[in-house]
This record gives structure tokens, sequence and C-alpha cells, in this order.
């Protein structure tokens, strides 16, 4: 782990059909999949890469987890210098912990949490590297673009929860009328993401997190070729970039940005 906030290193996808998923990304992202061979896992975990570069991971929800409500959906993952202590802190700050600190055969120390408006994701503690990845340039195709937080207790009281936990600093806001404020955050000087009001339809806070592809127009017919459905968009945002927002055919909530149309 290096010096300074804390930031995304992972993105899950835990899903009702595996096989259909990994298709359906592939096609529509151009990442490369293979199954990560770990004896000690007694469980599939596919490795989801934007040509050499890992930039996910993807597995089937178990029966245990569609029994306790699970639904498909992709996790973002934090990460940390100490997950136990991560943990803590944010169940003391109000939020959740749905998974207690725990070990990944040589991966690291994980947890599943959740903060006060009940937006999920996962902390975790790498195992030390020889040399860390260097970092990705900004709208690298296949990797994360940009992380927005629907909160439902506010984006202003989400931004103070985050940069308190983890060190995030605002970094100005966009008035977007009803909708509230659209609060930009950054990790370490790069601004990665915003967060805002949840919209009253949904049932509780979610982290939504944008893959970078080719261009907009041509990922949407990917998306529909795959079976998919487009949520919103495509939409130019501020900057330049063009949006949609997904439905993966297992009904799993994604976004897609690219610099050109």
């Amino acid at each position: 782990m290096t010096d300074g906030p804390d930031k995304f290193i992972w993105y899950e996808l835990m899903t009702s059909d595996q096989d259909a998923a990994i298709t359906f990304y592939t096609g529509v992202v151009g990442w490369t999949a293979a199954d990560q061979n770990m004896a000690d896992l007694d469980f599939r975990y596919t490795i989801l890469s934007a040509g050499d570069r890992p930039v996910g991971g993807l597995m089937a929800l178990s029966d245990d987890m569609k029994a306790g409500g699970a639904r498909p959906g992709w996790v973002g993952v934090i990460g940390v210098a100490d997950t136990d202590a991560a943990a803590k802190r944010i169940e003391e700050a109000g939020g959740a912990i749905h998974m207690p600190p725990g070990d990944i055969p040589n991966v690291g120390r994980f947890a599943i949490v959740a903060d006060p408006g009940g937006a999920m994701f996962e902390l975790m503690t790498p195992l030390p590297m020889e040399q860390e990845p260097p970092p990705v340039p900004p709208q690298t195709i296949g990797h994360v673009g940009w992380h927005e937080l629907h909160a439902a207790d506010g984006g202003e009281k989400a931004l103070a929860f985050y940069s308190g936990q983890f060190g995030w600093t605002a970094d100005g806001a966009m008035d977007m009328g009803p909708m509230g404020q659209y609060r930009f955050f950054a990790t370490g000087g790069d601004m990665v993401g915003a967060t805002m009001d949840k919209p009253a339809e949904m049932p509780a806070g979610a982290w939504q997190y944008y893959f970078t592809v080719d261009a907009i127009d041509a990922a949407v017919e990917r998306v529909k070729a795959g079976g998919g459905q487009i949520a919103m968009g495509p939409m130019e945002v501020p900057g330049g970039n063009w949006i949609v927002n997904g439905i993966d055919p297992q009904g799993a909530h994604f976004a897609l940005v690219a610099a050109t149309r």
C-alpha cells in the first residue's frame, strides 16, 4: 500500500450466471477473462483484464447469498492499510459490517461493509507486492473512469463520511437543479468521482462504476446485442465525455463512459 488517501483498487461482480456475465462484459467492454487457479478457494473466481492489467473479478452468487437477499451487482474494493481497524471505524461512524474481516489465501484480508446510507463496498488489505503497478492514465479503455455514489443520506453528508474514513477531499460541485448538488471528490489530487442525493425511486444508497469504452454509440449497440438494457443515455456530460447507464442480462446495474460519441 502506498501512502496517501485510500483508493478503489478492484471491482467485483457477483452474478447469477457466471458464464453469461463473462460473455456479456467481454463483448461490451472488451475485457479478457480467465479463471483464477486457486486451490484454497471453494468457488470459481474469474479475473477480468484490460490488456495485461487485471481490473476486477467475477463470481457467482452462492445459494446462501441468494437466500440472504443478495442480487447481482458490482462492488468496489477500497484498499486500506488495516482492514480490521477500518471496518471498526466504519461501524463506529454509523456504517455496517456485512461480512467481518477475514483472509483470502495469497491475496490479503478483506471485509464487506456499508456506509451509513446503506451503500455497500469492500475493504482490502492486499499482501505486500514486490512492486506496485504504475497508475493507469485517465480514460484508459477497460478501466473504471468514474465513481458515482447515490447517497441515501445526502451527497454532502456522504462525502464527509468518506473523507473522514479514507482521506478523500472535496473538489468542487455542480448544481443539478431539482436533483441537488453533484459533489466531486479527489483521492490524492486526482478527481475520480462524485456523490449525489439518491433518487427517491432507489431503495437504498449505491455506488455506480463507469467502465471506459472506445465510443459510446458502438458500446450501446454491443449492450443491446448482448441482451442488456440501456436505462439512461447516451448523454454528454461536462468535460465532453459521453455516458450511459445500463442493466446487464442478470440484472446488475453498470455504467459506461467514453471520450467520443
